[in-house]
């Protein structure tokens, strides 16, 4: 069975969310590895044959945390893991462009394929109490991150990618 990792980092629980919605579409199609980005490293990526990354937009930038994995990961893996294919979802508070085109930077160095556009959910979070406050996504955006998850996982299962 193809084996898809899914990394994410969330601080007030939309990006959780949103990754676990995407591991629920993909299970029964590949074997999913859900991990938080400070847990996942490079022998989890070496491991699968596709990913989705799942970050907050924080401040018009990716958050640390998942760029703390990308910088831990980028070397050892470099040369190791091109064409695999990609995806990636990012919750935002307003925008999300920015955090979209680092993850794609990132993707490109390593040579991946994306295979799904962007996903973007923004909460419209603007205040700080509004932006700290734990989030709650929406159904039919949690219903977008599934067939996201799903997509890929057949994809993989079907050696479509």
């Amino acid at each position: 069975m193809a084996r898809l990792l899914i990394v994410y980092h969330s601080r007030t629980g939309g990006s959780r969310q949103m990754a676990e919605a995407a591991a629920d579409g993909a299970r029964g199609e590949a074997e999913v590895i859900l991990k938080t980005a400070d847990a996942a490293g490079p022998d989890d990526l070496l491991a699968t044959r596709g990913y989705i990354f799942c970050a907050p937009e924080n401040l018009a930038a990716l958050s640390g945390v998942m760029k703390d994995f990308f910088d831990r990961c980028y070397y050892p893996v470099l040369g190791r893991i091109e064409g695999r294919p990609y995806a990636q979802m990012v919750c935002a508070g307003s925008d999300g462009s920015s955090a979209v085109r680092q993850i794609a930077r990132i993707a490109q160095g390593w040579r991946l394929r994306p295979v799904q556009e962007p996903l973007i959910v923004c909460t419209h979070a603007q205040t700080p109490a509004e932006i700290l406050a734990e989030k709650t996504i929406s159904r039919a955006d949690l219903a977008r991150c599934h067939e996201l998850g799903q997509a890929l996982g057949a994809g993989l299962a079907m050696g479509v990618f």
